[in-house]
C-alpha cells in the first residue's frame, strides 16, 4: 500500500495542501481538483471539519487520493483513516505517531528538518519524508544536502512552494513531490471561488509537466 501511495504521488507532483472549515464546500473543492488535473488532496486536521471533509469527498470522488495533514494524535490517525484517507502527513516528526502508523502499515510522510529527524525516518524504513516549512528552512539548497548523505530517501516539501519556484524544486532528483497551497486558498474556499481553483489547479499541473 505505501509503495503505490509513494507511485501516485510521484506521478501527479503536486499535492494541494487544503485547510477547509466548512465541510459543505468539500465536495465542490474536490471537483473542483479533479476537473483541474489533481485528484488529490491532503486535508489537513487544523479544523473540526477535517474529518466529515474528508468523508464526503472520499465518498463522491472515490478515485481521489486523500491524506489528512497536521496529524498530531493517534486519536487523529484513526479518524482520518476511518473517513477515508490514504495516508498520513504530521508537520514534524513524532515518534509516537509515526510508529503508531507503521505498526498499523498506515502510509505516513512525518515532517523532517535536521539530520537527526531524517535518521529516525531511515531508522523505521522510511522511504519519503515532508520537508516543512521548506523555504524557511534553506529550501532546494537544504534539500541537496540532505539527499547527498541519504541517498535513496525522496523529499517532499510543503511550505512556501508556490507557482513561481515550483519547477526549481521539482527539478531536483531527491524531490518526489511538493505540498502546496497556493491554489486552494483557504479564503477562496471559503469564498466559493471554485473555478478560479479549478483555472489555478490546472496551470499548477502545466508547470509540474514543464508546459509552461
Amino acid at each position: 500500500m505505501f509503495d503505490e501511495i509513494i507511485k501516485k504521488i510521484e506521478d501527479i507532483k503536486i499535492v494541494p495542501v487544503v485547510v477547509i472549515n466548512d465541510a459543505n464546500d468539500a465536495e465542490h473543492l474536490a471537483k473542483a481538483l479533479c476537473e483541474g488535473g489533481l485528484a488529490c488532496a491532503e486535508v489537513t486536521f487544523r479544523t473540526e471539519a477535517a474529518y466529515e471533509s474528508i468523508k464526503r469527498m472520499h465518498k463522491v470522488y472515490p478515485q481521489m487520493m486523500l491524506g489528512a495533514g497536521t496529524v498530531l494524535t493517534r486519536e487523529q490517525v484513526d479518524s482520518a483513516m476511518d473517513a477515508g484517507a490514504s495516508f498520513i502527513v504530521s508537520p514534524g516528526f513524532d515518534p509516537e505517531i509515526v510508529d503508531y502508523c507503521i505498526e498499523r502499515n498506515i502510509p505516513i510522510f512525518p515532517g523532517c528538518i535536521t539530520p537527526s529527524e531524517v535518521m529516525q525516518a531511515v531508522k523505521r524504513g522510511l522511504k519519503v519524508v515532508k520537508f516543512f516549512p521548506a523555504e524557511q528552512f534553506g529550501g532546494v539548497s537544504t534539500i541537496k544536502a540532505l539527499a547527498a548523505v541519504f541517498s535513496g530517501l525522496r523529499i517532499m516539501p510543503t511550505g512556501g512552494i508556490n507557482a513561481d519556484n515550483i519547477a526549481s524544486y521539482l527539478e531536483c532528483p531527491a524531490v518526489i513531490a511538493c505540498g502546496g497551497s497556493w491554489m486552494v486558498k483557504g479564503a477562496m474556499i471559503e469564498a466559493k471561488k471554485f473555478d478560479s481553483i479549478k483555472e489555478m489547479t490546472a496551470t499548477a499541473v502545466s508547470i509540474a509537466k514543464g508546459d509552461n
